[in-house]
């Protein structure tokens, strides 16, 4: 299954690239985490968006969730991921698909722990308008 995400996902990355993008705003960035919009379209009341994401070594996204799935592909780098409880929920070397599910109830942070940045290729699967996330304040944990 992993596999046939991981495909699906390449597959749809490499599709869009062809179309052209510009710089796009990053949720509640530690200095130098960027986003750049790789293709952007919209099916019935659905937003589908394709952003590259880098994450400097030592920064987070900062806490957040989507009003949509998220799936995502780790192009260079290691992603620490934390969930509200403040408990890693998966360490995404390169190579590796990610998921995130939708809601205020799926709070998380990314976190690059290592020393290369790390490069994620993220497909946003939203309602149509709705923005790449929602800022949510940290749930208590010791680090941000």
């Amino acid at each position: 299954m992993r596999t046939s995400f991981r495909t699906a996902v390449v597959g749809a990355v490499a599709a869009v690239t062809v179309l052209a993008g510009g710089t796009a705003r990053a949720t509640p960035p530690g200095p130098g985490v960027t986003g750049t919009l790789i293709a952007r379209t919209t099916v019935g009341g659905t937003d589908y968006v394709v952003r590259e994401i880098t994450v400097p070594p030592g920064q987070a996204t900062g806490w957040h969730y989507h009003d949509g799935p998220l799936h995502a592909y780790v192009k260079q780098g290691t992603l620490s991921h934390f969930d509200s409880t403040c408990a890693s929920d998966g360490v995404y070397p390169q190579g590796s698909g990610i998921q995130e599910p939708a809601g205020p109830g799926n709070v998380h942070i990314g976190r690059n722990l290592g020393d290369t940045p790390v490069v994620l290729t993220v497909l946003y699967v939203l309602p149509h308008g709705a923005p790449f996330s929602e800022d949510a304040p940290n749930p208590g944990c010791a680090f941000e």
